[in-house]
């Protein structure tokens, strides 16, 4: 049996992963924080060595990215310290990491896609603390891949999709920055990815290593993620408000955000196989799941 550590279980991506069919013999476990808290790194040497994983799975992390700002040790904690504790127990276990990172390691000063060869430059805590967690994990377990994402959104927990229809359906008008760029991500559609990556690790000794990147296609900014959210709230019969477009500057918040961050998925296609969908098809199950028929028509 491989046995795969699941950290995050409940989070977006845990979730989605928790909910995926994988190949017989082979099983996740997903530890509450009472059998694995990650906020004391220190514990995960034993937890680790009280287990025979034959996989590290690391989707924790502190990602209220505001938050972070205000909170440095929490954020540097969970987003550097663990990574580095689960990448060096890991390795001592002579097993593999996939690690899950962020767009938010770069500046957005790029008005191309990034590649995953370009300088990183966190211009926030969080961006700041998940490179600081890219870095140990190379650092400390030559055998990982980190795998960058960007704008993750499902049909659980906390998210930008679920933020617009619950403010939508109260409020007639809407503003929304007009001037980020970047791809939103399911988190369904991550967990495939990250799937496709843990079985090639569990059955192929030549399965590659090093940091990979992973959206859905296209691009948009949160202000034209929004409307096709309400466009296709609308066709069910959901909030559809009006919507104003605004600049960052008038949307002070307490962490900088990447003006672009798009990321190039064509290295992670060419070593796994696995083209992304476009993301308006992604947002389309879930919004799915968020505004199902039957309730609409009152069944």
């Amino acid at each position: 049996m491989n046995e795969i550590l699941l950290t995050g279980g409940t989070g977006q991506v845990g979730t989605a992963l928790q909910r995926l069919i994988w190949p017989n013999g082979v099983k996740l476990v997903a530890p509450a924080r009472e059998e694995l808290d990650l906020s004391k790194p220190a514990t995960v040497a034993g937890y680790m060595q009280a287990h025979a994983f034959s996989l590290v799975i690391n989707c924790a992390a502190f990602t209220a990215v505001d938050k972070c700002e205000s909170d440095v040790l929490a954020a540097w904690t969970a987003n550097a310290l663990a990574p580095a504790a689960l990448a060096h127990a890991s390795a001592q276990a002579k097993i593999p990491m996939l690690h899950i990172s962020t767009d938010y390691v770069f500046d957005g000063a790029k008005p191309s896609p990034y590649i995953e060869t370009d300088a990183i430059a966190p211009i926030s805590v969080y961006g700041a603390s998940k490179a600081g967690g890219e870095l140990a994990v190379r650092s400390a377990n030559a055998r990982h891949v980190i795998l960058r994402t960007s704008w993750v959104v499902s049909a659980t927990g906390n998210n930008f999709v679920k933020t617009m229809l619950r403010v939508g359906a109260e409020r007639p008008l809407m503003r929304v920055v007009a001037d980020q760029h970047g791809a939103p991500t399911s988190a369904d559609d991550l967990a495939q990815a990250i799937a496709t990556i843990a079985r090639r690790l569990l059955s192929d000794a030549d399965c590659p290593f090093g940091t990979y990147q992973f959206s859905n296609a296209g691009q948009t900014t949160w202000h034209g993620f929004a409307s096709e959210i309400f466009a296709q709230s609308a066709r069910r019969g959901g909030p559809n408000p009006q919507l104003e477009a605004i600049s960052t500057a008038e949307y002070p918040l307490p962490a900088r955000r990447p003006a672009s961050s798009l990321l190039s998925t064509a290295k992670f296609t060419r070593d796994f196989g696995l083209v992304p969908r476009p993301w308006p098809e992604a947002l389309s199950d879930i919004i799915a799941q968020l505004l199902p028929v039957k309730l609409l028509n009152g069944a």
